[in-house]
This record gives C-alpha cells, structure tokens and sequence, in this order.
C-alpha cells in the first residue's frame, strides 16, 4: 500500500529499529503506543497521529471507527516495516542509516509469521499483540476473510524484492493484493458484502494504484522501482536509461498517455459504486473517485511529463472535490 495518499482518500483509511542492531522483534523499543496496550485504544492512537496524512475514520459512523482504526494499524506497520525497515518513525528521524533489503526482509516476515501464526491461534511474537488482538475481535466479529489481509502482506513483501514489471497484467496484479483489499475490507466494515460492489470498488482501487504509479514516476525512480511495464517501455523505444535522464521525450508521453488510457477506463468502470452505497460512505467513496481523476486530469494538463514535475492536490483542490461530493456532482 503507498503511503502517499493524495490519489487516495480511500485507501488511507486504512498509499520501523535498526535490524541490523537490534531483534526482529520490536518489543524491546520505545513504541508509539503504550506497551501492554492491546484494546481498540493503541490502533485509534496510531490512526489519529497520521491523520494529517491519512484522513482514518473521520466520516465513518462512530461504532465503526475501532474497526477501521485496527486495521489501518495492521497495514500501516507491515507497509512501514517493509518500506522504510523501521516500525516507529522517530527511530527512522534518529538514525540516518537505511536497513538493507536483506534487513527488512527479515524483520517484515517476523511480523507476517507472527499473524499467520496468530490466525491459527497459535503463540506470535508478543509485541504484536496491540494490533493483532483487538483486528482478531474486529476479524471476528465482522467476519472479514484472512485472504484480505494475507493479500496485503504478500504485496507488502512483494514492494522489497522486486522492483520491475514486465507486462500490465503483472502491475494488475500487484494492485489485486495492495489496494483492492483496502477497498472490500472498508465495504465489509460497513455491511457491504454484494460481489458486485466489492468488484465496483476493486475498479477504483486499482485506478487509484495506477494514479499514484504515474503520480510519482519521478519518486519511485529515486527508489530505483519502474511500475510503467517493460513491455510498453521497450514497444516505444524507451530504456530505463531514459526515465533516469528525468527527460519527458515524445516517446514517455506517449507511453503514460498509454497508462492513463487503461487508468481512465477502470476509473469509468468503478464510478457508479458511491450511488449504490448510503451517506456518508458515498460520500466518501465519491471524494476518493473525484481525487483521482483530478490527478489524472493534472497530468494531462503537464503534457504527461511527470519524470520533472509531480502533480498533487492543494487543499483548495480537496475543499472543492468535497463540495462536489457532498452534492453527488
């Protein structure tokens, strides 16, 4: 899941140590929430010391706002811990020097064992638990499928080794487990469990994915990720060495005007859903559409040049996507 949540008010509701020096476990570190803290109370504190990024929970009814909180945790430290290697950010702000691959590939698979393990009820590793245990009651009380989660992970571990994308159905698949579970997930919590919306708000999310890739070319590059498939890249007589020239040549145009074609039709496909849901979830699933065709139209209008410039959306942008949203325009 990115981080960057600018294409995605709904993914955000749910776009860390040093291995090399300390265990896999981060148990023995000053966590962000308090030690011992397994209640609903430790996830909802972690949700609202993001919020300035990631806008968790402010429109879902009250009842439901520990659920969303539980699992916006369990995503939000699995994506730091296999992103940035540490599971609190002020250890990252601390030490300047970067985890290897290798380093947080170990520590991101202790905590993917440790919820396998945790789903067949067996003992993990306890400094887990203030997520684990409260998303198990939400688990079960919702009745929300492993397989969404273990999907989650999967694209988590799947963002430390591999970098490239040989072809398009690749890249869809990728967003299959690290932005479409997001959405089910968020319909579940709300009682929505029809097939068709859950497919309606699979168009969406992977529209959103899709919108951040071409969104941030320019970033990821400094990542040294490529999400623009190799096939494509190749077809338009485009090498790797071309994208890091930071240089928008007719043939980049014309390739991620390629991308925002096939981005355009999924975002077409997965619009009807906020009609089909009750306020204030339409309301939300709206914004979240409008926010990413708004980024798609801020490309267009940078002439698909995004390897020298980022388009993002201002807080003007987001008041008037809001109004828009709010009277179902």
């Amino acid at each position: 899941m990115r981080k960057d949540s600018s294409t995605c008010p709904l993914a955000p509701h749910f776009n860390f140590c040093k291995i090399a020096e300390m265990p896999t476990s981060i148990s023995t570190l000053d966590s962000p929430v308090p030690a011992g803290n397994h209640s609903y109370e430790a996830c909802s504190k972690l949700a609202r010391e993001h919020y300035e990024n990631f806008p968790v929970g402010r429109l879902v009814p009250k009842k439901l706002r520990p659920h969303v909180h539980a699992v916006y945790a369990f995503a939000r430290v699995a994506d730091d811990l296999a992103d940035e290697g540490y599971a609190d950010p002020r250890l990252r702000a601390a030490d300047t020097s970067a985890p290897t691959e290798a380093e947080r590939l170990a520590v991101f698979r202790n905590y993917r064992q440790a919820w396998q393990k945790a789903i067949d009820g067996q003992e993990y590793d306890p400094s887990y638990a203030w997520i684990f245990q409260p998303l198990q009651k939400t688990k079960a009380e919702l009745d929300l499928p492993d397989s969404l989660f273990l999907d989650l992970l999967s694209a988590f571990e799947q963002d430390i080794v591999q970098r490239r994308y040989e072809d398009f159905p690749a890249v869809l698949d990728y967003c299959r487990r690290s932005a479409n579970p997001i959405g089910r997930l968020l319909l579940l919590i709300h009682g929505e469990r029809s097939t068709e919306l859950a497919q309606l708000s699979d168009s969406i999310c992977t529209g959103l994915q899709l919108a951040n890739f071409w969104q941030d070319v320019s970033v990821d590059l400094g990542k040294d990720r490529i999400y623009i498939p190799q096939i494509d890249l190749r077809r338009l007589g485009l090498t790797e060495a071309d994208l890091f020239a930071g240089t928008a040549s007719p043939n980049f145009r014309n390739c991620l005007r390629y991308q925002m074609e096939r981005t355009w039709k999924l975002f077409r496909e997965g619009e009807p859903l906020s009609q089909r849901l009750p306020r204030p979830l339409s309301w939300e699933i709206r914004l979240t559409w409008l926010g990413g065709t708004e980024i798609l139209r801020k490309i267009e209008k940078l002439n698909y040049d995004t390897l020298s410039q980022r388009p993002t959306l201002s807080k003007f942008d987001f008041l008037q996507l809001g109004l828009k949203a709010f009277l179902g325009q």
